[in-house]
């Protein structure tokens, strides 16, 4: 385990100038459950995340559907079994997986802030959070921190009322060994309903969804596309380029963990892969196969 003092940044901060575009969401989405109500309505078969790790060989695929009930199962755990309400502070600390797509919606949905802990050994992503002066004191109280099973040791130095591990295995597997006053997310999400009842958005969603729709105009997203990302959400570009972006603008999402380089043209072909973030570009081909752009994050404001 990772002895590395973590950082926090508030999800805010990693939206840099986008937050404040002057880019409107479709009529009647007013926050992050709307997006997902919508997305779940008008197209529910179709793959929203498309999840591997080489690491391991794991592939998964999610409709909006399936996705939307992972969300749900995961709000209701934040509401029933960790007792938190609209405004409660929820942090973080996962790797690109689909799992970390899936709290940080859960956590939007319930209208609860959200608090990204980045590794400060790895997840950097240009310094954009270190630029607008938005991290936050490593003492801040978390009501809840949803952590990698490998990542525990930096939970246990911060100052967080209840820790949910999940240890990130394929088919949902457990913690590979019980932690005193850990809970297991693989072991307490299940049993809750895969349906949410959701608050009114809290105002600073606005700010999300702008942002969103901001970076999906400037790169063109729309349904057609397939966007492939490895950036954490921890960083700016995983935040809004891999979650935000597509989601508001009803793209595919296919992420990718531990990224094996000699399997990504095959994947952009067998996927359908329409662009890829920056983070990909480092591994793949050059130039792009044809059909295929890259997305810079725009400078906005």
């Amino acid at each position: 385990m990772s002895a590395s003092v973590p950082r926090l940044v508030a999800a805010r901060t990693l939206l840099g100038p986008a937050a404040d575009a002057d880019a409107a969401p479709a009529a009647g989405v007013r926050g992050i459950a709307s997006v997902l109500a919508h997305r779940l309505a008008t197209d529910p078969a179709r793959p929203l995340v498309t999840f591997y790790d080489d690491a391991t060989g794991e592939r998964v695929e999610f409709s909006a559907t399936t996705f939307d009930n992972w969300v749900a199962k995961t709000a209701n755990m934040l509401v029933d079994t960790l007792g938190l309400g609209i405004g409660d502070r929820v942090g973080v600390h996962l790797p690109t997986h689909w799992l970390s797509s899936v709290i940080l919606l859960a956590t939007w949905s319930a209208g609860m802030d959200a608090v990204l802990v980045r590794d400060a050994a790895g997840e950097q992503d240009g310094g954009d959070a270190e630029k607008a002066g938005g991290e936050l004191p490593v003492a801040t109280p978390l009501d809840a921190l949803f952590v990698a099973e490998d990542r525990l040791d930096e939970a246990f130095g911060l100052m967080v009322d209840e820790i949910v591990a999940l240890s990130l295995r394929p088919l949902g597997g457990r913690m590979r060994r019980p932690v005193a006053g850990v809970l297991d997310y693989a072991a307490e999400v299940p049993p809750h309903g895969d349906r949410f009842a959701a608050p009114a958005a809290p105002p600073g969603q606005a700010a999300l969804l702008r942002a969103g729709t901001a970076i999906a105009g400037a790169w063109g997203l729309g349904p057609a596309d397939r966007v492939l990302f490895t950036a954490p959400l921890a960083t700016t570009e995983g935040l809004v380029g891999s979650l935000l972006a597509p989601l508001v603008a009803g793209s595919s999402i296919v992420l990718c963990r531990h990224l094996d380089s000699a399997a990504l043209p095959r994947r952009i072909e067998t996927e359908k892969i329409t662009a890829v973030g920056r983070s990909v570009l480092r591994h793949a081909p050059s130039p792009l196969p044809a059909g295929v752009r890259s997305l810079p994050l725009p400078r906005l404001g």
